[in-house]
């Protein structure tokens, strides 16, 4: 009977560690803090500018004495090509990788390069935002409602569906990034377009909209005055330029469906710091952070930024893993977009 008691044992101890495992997230924040700490630093690749990169790491250091975390920002289609080269000459330098460009992790966990990691509070993730694997995480869900200046702009002219961008009293004070330079932007412009057709892309272009390179960028000219409105905001710049005092508002189309971009955060299975890697992503992840990021969170149990709504009360295009994954309508897309707004120019930083 003691050998059957004994078998019986083994047998839940051993089913208790393979759920463990499959969870992936077995570990408290503590347990991994003391092994983060024998590796000390943490180097991550940041898309987009990278003032809240270096803000998120002065807190995480604040938080967690005796680690450092080196950030290094800028464009994600440029950074994805310097992490592909450390992966092809087996030099890894990065630990995580946190991208607009979802597609990027989609292709590396076929490349079997991710260390899948689930954080706490994984189940809380939306389905339409988890990888059931834990290959990489979403941090962030981005709408991409209108903005327009507050100041400048009458009321009867605030825009309130894409046609509003082709009337009189935005020619030429319209304003976006690059569409076949920035998926997100591409994603809007495609949103659009299968709706209202080619010819609103003729109809806009006769308008002479101004294009420029990223995101920052778009929502500092509205905010300055240079250009009225924008179907192209993101809600955390936009947020932080009111914030800040900037005389810029936010309009989520009734008409329209929002488009919404992700921000995607992976760790590589050679990274040299794992460990402190995958604190940093549980620390992000965790309830009291995601609160605190100024934009919608992946997950369900994270109230909405201040003066919004839940974000499924919106309505949404909430499609743009699958659509930044299909590379060959991608590049037909970046193209097309391309013989409209010409080569990128105002080349710039992203801070």
């Amino acid at each position: 009977m003691r050998g059957l008691r004994l078998a019986g044992r083994g047998v839940i101890v051993a089913a208790a560690l393979i759920l463990s495992a499959r969870s992936g997230f077995s570990q408290t924040m503590d347990e991994l803090y003391a092994k983060a700490k024998s590796e000390g630093r943490l180097v991550l690749y940041g898309g987009g500018p990278v003032e809240p990169f270096e803000r998120w790491a002065k807190e995480f250091g604040q938080k967690f004495p005796g680690l450092q975390v080196s950030v290094t920002g800028g464009y994600s289609n440029v950074l994805d090509q310097k992490i592909d080269q450390q992966i092809r000459d087996k030099r890894l330098e990065v630990d995580i990788a946190i991208f607009q460009t979802v597609q990027d992790f989609v292709a590396w966990k076929k490349a079997d390069v991710l260390l899948p990691f689930k954080p706490h509070g994984f189940e809380a993730i939306h389905e339409s935002y988890r990888d059931p694997d834990g290959a990489f995480t979403t941090i962030s869900v981005n709408p991409l409602p209108y903005a327009y200046n507050s100041k400048l702009l009458r009321a009867e002219d605030v825009p309130r569906s894409a046609l509003d961008f082709l009337k009189p009293s935005l020619a030429e004070r319209a304003v976006t990034a690059y569409p076949a330079d920035d998926d997100a932007t591409l994603y809007v412009f495609d949103t659009i377009v299968r709706k209202y057709g080619w010819g609103f892309m003729d109809k806009y272009m006769a308008a002479h909209p101004t294009f420029i390179q990223g995101h920052l960028g778009v929502l500092r000219r509205v905010a300055s005055g240079d250009s009225l409105a924008t179907f192209d905001a993101t809600v955390t710049t936009a947020g932080g330029l009111k914030r800040a005092g900037e005389p810029i508002e936010l309009v989520f189309s009734e008409v329209d469906p929002v488009p919404v971009f992700t921000i995607t955060a992976g760790i590589f299975k050679d990274a040299p710091h794992p460990n402190t890697a995958k604190l940093y992503l549980d620390w992000y992840m965790d309830v009291a952070q995601q609160s605190r990021t100024g934009t919608f969170s992946a997950r369900t149990d994270v109230p909405p930024p201040a003066g919004l709504k839940p974000l499924f009360s919106y309505s949404l295009e909430n499609n743009y893993r699958s659509f930044v994954s299909d590379a060959t309508k991608l590049s037909e897309l970046r193209k097309r977009y391309e013989a409209y707004t010409g080569p990128v120019e105002n080349k710039g930083g992203v801070r």
